[in-house]
């Protein structure tokens, strides 16, 4: 009996080491936010991460206490809105989420919220690139078409740039497409699979519907037109009180669940979900960043996945979304340049 006992107990702690070097710490900046609040709750009950560290310029240690009493076993810490308690929640993070920033209000588009969140985006960036370098950064703040390539020029600039750990979720473009045309069907939408490319933000948001089971969709001017603008949408509806703050949150936790299980994805196993992110599809036009099917892994990006044939509906769209989407990119770029971080 003795020697059975030690032998579980010795099982016991071999399987709490392991348990130990398998932690995964997960951060989100701004997580007292609409997007925020949301976000936090649906990490938390992932089973996959163990430690989820919340920060904002107020309410942090407030949300992370509220979590701290559901009951899965991930371990919630609010930090305190100073730059050691930025530095804190950041060291040691395996993927890094930053919703912070203003929500959109009625009658606004998401370029005009650029002068205020891209000097937020840029200095959590910095914080970002000195106290977690490794960590795959997950860009919600808009707008995203600007705001991660502005990510991407401060840690160019700390030297510590890695494309395949850069990314911008446009994951929402994707359930909204999936739900509308569920809707439009009368399927569930957890079997529809809609291709969503080029950027997140009005005109560069291109569904590709001649890729999905209802190809007749792609002449749908009025579908195409809601899942381009559904943010306003939810922006109207909520008449000044917020933007999509609880469909974000759910897109933004499916992104960081998929980079999670590509981790410890077996070889045969391929995890993809759509992001924007460094992308060769279209460097030789002078657009650096792109939205499309990637392949994950262990280490972010394994294989950004072409677009794919399309109609001539859809090469109308994404010939419009480039002209745009350059413009965005160049703006977040240019941001960096005239106003670095300090």
């Amino acid at each position: 009996m003795a020697a059975a006992r030690a032998i579980f107990n010795g099982m016991q702690r071999r399987a709490f080491s392991a348990s130990a070097r398998n932690l995964t710490k997960v951060t989100v900046l701004g997580a007292a936010g609409g997007i925020g609040q949301p976000l936090s709750l649906l990490l938390k009950l992932n089973g996959k991460i163990t430690e989820l560290a919340l920060y904002d310029i107020r309410g942090g240690p407030g949300v992370a206490a509220d979590l701290s009493h559901i009951n899965t076993r991930s371990k919630v810490t609010g930090y305190e809105p100073t730059p050691a308690g930025l530095a804190s929640a950041l060291e040691g993070a395996e993927i890094v989420l930053i919703p912070a920033g203003v929500p959109r209000k009625p009658g606004m588009t998401r370029d005009d919220l650029f002068n205020t969140n891209a000097s937020i985006v840029r200095d959590l960036a910095k914080a970002c690139a000195e106290s977690a370098p490794k960590a795959k950064l997950l860009i919600i703040s808009n707008p995203v078409n600007s705001t991660v390539p502005i990510c991407a020029e401060v840690l160019k600039a700390h030297g510590v740039y890695d494309p395949k750990r850069l990314f911008g979720v446009t994951t929402l473009d994707v359930v909204r497409a999936n739900r509308f045309v569920s809707e439009i069907q009368n399927t569930d939408p957890k079997f529809e699979h809609i291709t969503v490319v080029g950027g997140h933000s009005g005109v560069t948001i291109v569904p590709l519907f001649s890729q999905s089971r209802y190809p007749a969709l792609s002449s749908n001017e009025a579908l195409i037109n809601r899942v381009q603008f559904g943010g306003d949408e939810v922006v109207k509806a909520k008449d000044g009180a917020g933007s999509a703050t609880l469909s974000m949150a759910l897109a933004a936790s499916r992104m960081a669940s998929a980079l999670l299980r590509a981790a410890t994805a077996k070889d045969k196993e391929k995890v993809i979900e759509p992001s924007f992110v460094d992308s060769p599809l279209y460097k030789d036009r002078g657009i650096d960043f792109f939205a499309s099917k990637v392949q994950l892994g262990p280490d972010g990006v394994k294989e950004i996945l072409p677009v794919g044939p399309i109609d001539a509906n859809e090469e109308k769209l994404l010939e419009a979304a480039l002209v745009d989407l350059k413009k965005n990119i160049e703006k977040g770029v240019a941001f960096v340049a005239e106003n670095p971080p300090q």
